[in-house]
């Protein structure tokens, strides 16, 4: 075997091998949105090819296509106006003067927004079903939708851009979660979610309230933890019947505050009010006492507090005058002073403590046969009743007796 035959035998294994390799490999993946133009390469750039031909998921393509693709000089395939239809695998044979290699290409088609998908509560007719939607619109082509709870391992699925899943009462437990989960072939291995946590109703307000005959009062409660909405209505009465708006009653707020007015209260609007929500997971209420008082109440309560504030100051003002009145008492009293009813006379008396002081201060009498000093003490007369101003005037109207008699009556003696 000569060398050129030798040389011949290892290019053609050469050749084999790369093409299989390349045949091999894992394919190229292109991705483009609908209305996008693209070109898929099949050789190597700057070389020409002998021939280069096409096929899409196993079938050749014939050109001159009729359709929007085109074989460009060096054996690119143009496709212009791209739809999802042109998603695929193709799959390129490059033939050269000395060689040909295969080139496989995934063309993928579709949209997918950089948002997550949106999670919601659809209406429902009756209030002891919960319905769900998942819906993640603008990706092309449809995502796979599915809805799981927390506890549950029931799972709804579907290739849609909207998923709903309806739940009744007994399905469904506070503080549950039910999450929606998005895939698409665009995001493949990532994942995107949303998810919605259940929540009983919680009415919250005043639990006491009152007012008087003849006027108009609100009873006020909010609501804001309930997930569904909770639906909340006012209700009276033991029996709780349900308050409709009227001439007696007036229904405000769509939430999360409910408010009801009672207009013209009467003693027969005094009762309980209950402000009642209900969702699929429960029911719950507040309790409203109202009392209502008569209108006259009001002002005798306030006279009486006014009579009750006269007699105080009243008092207080006859207990300061008797004091004024007997001030010389409070000032004289502790053992210095003595009252005599005869004539009002006031004896003076000296402690022991206090006796060489009145001594030298007041003229003293010869010493008796006992040793002891007698003091004069002078009696001062005070004229306490009208007793004693008629005696003044006799004495006035009546002449002067022996000046002895003056004398004994103006001083006496004490002895100490």
């Amino acid at each position: 075997m000569n060398a050129a035959t030798v040389v011949a035998l290892l290019h053609l294994c050469f050749t084999a091998t790369a093409a299989l390799s390349r045949e091999d490999s894992s394919p190229t993946k292109i991705r483009a949105e609908p209305g996008d133009t693209v070109e898929l390469t099949c050789c190597p750039v700057g070389v020409t090819p002998s021939s280069a031909t096409w096929s899409k998921n196993g079938t050749e393509i014939r050109f001159p296509s009729p359709s929007r693709m085109s074989l460009l000089a060096e054996g690119t395939l143009e496709i212009s106006q791209v739809t999802l239809e042109d998603a695929g695998i193709y799959l390129c044979t490059c033939t050269l003067p000395r060689e040909s290699s295969q080139t496989q290409v995934l063309l993928q088609v579709g949209r997918v927004p950089p948002t997550h998908p949106d999670c919601s509560l659809a209406p429902s007719s009756d209030p002891t079903h919960a319905v769900f939607n998942c819906s993640w619109f603008g990706v092309l082509p449809l995502p796979t939708l599915s809805w799981s709870r927390t506890g549950s391992a029931q799972v709804t699925a579907s290739v849609t851009d909207s998923l709903f899943l309806t739940l009744n009462a007994s399905q469904l437990s506070d503080g549950e979660t039910a999450t929606c989960t998005a895939q698409h072939d665009l995001l493949k291995p990532e994942q995107r979610s949303c998810s919605l946590t259940l929540r009983s109703p919680y009415p919250q307000g005043e639990p006491l309230a009152a007012t008087l005959e003849g006027s108009s009062i609100n009873l006020t409660c909010t609501e804001t933890s309930s997930f569904p909405a909770a639906d909340t209505t006012w209700r009276k009465g033991p029996q709780q019947e349900l308050i409709q708006p009227g001439s007696k009653y007036v229904l405000s707020g769509t939430g999360p505050s409910f408010q009801l007015t009672i207009l013209n209260v009467s003693k027969d609007d005094e009762g309980v009010y209950f402000c009642r929500s209900e969702n699929p997971l429960g029911v719950r209420e507040l309790e409203v006492s109202l009392t209502v008082k008569a209108a006259n109440s009001a002002y005798t309560g306030a006279i009486i507090g006014v009579f009750i504030a006269v007699l105080i100051l009243g008092s207080v003002g006859i207990v300061a005058k008797m004091v004024y009145f007997n001030r010389h008492r409070f000032c004289l009293d502790g053992g210095f002073t003595q009252m005599e009813e005869n004539g009002g006379e006031v004896l003076s008396l000296v402690d022991s403590d206090d006796e060489q002081f009145f001594q030298d201060a007041v003229p003293q009498l010869p010493p008796i046969s006992n040793d002891h000093h007698t003091t004069l003490v002078q009696i001062h007369r005070i004229p306490s009743t009208e007793q004693d101003d008629v005696e003044k005037n006799d004495a006035k109207t009546q002449p002067p007796e022996d000046t002895e008699e003056n004398t004994e009556e103006v001083e006496d003696l004490v002895v100490f």
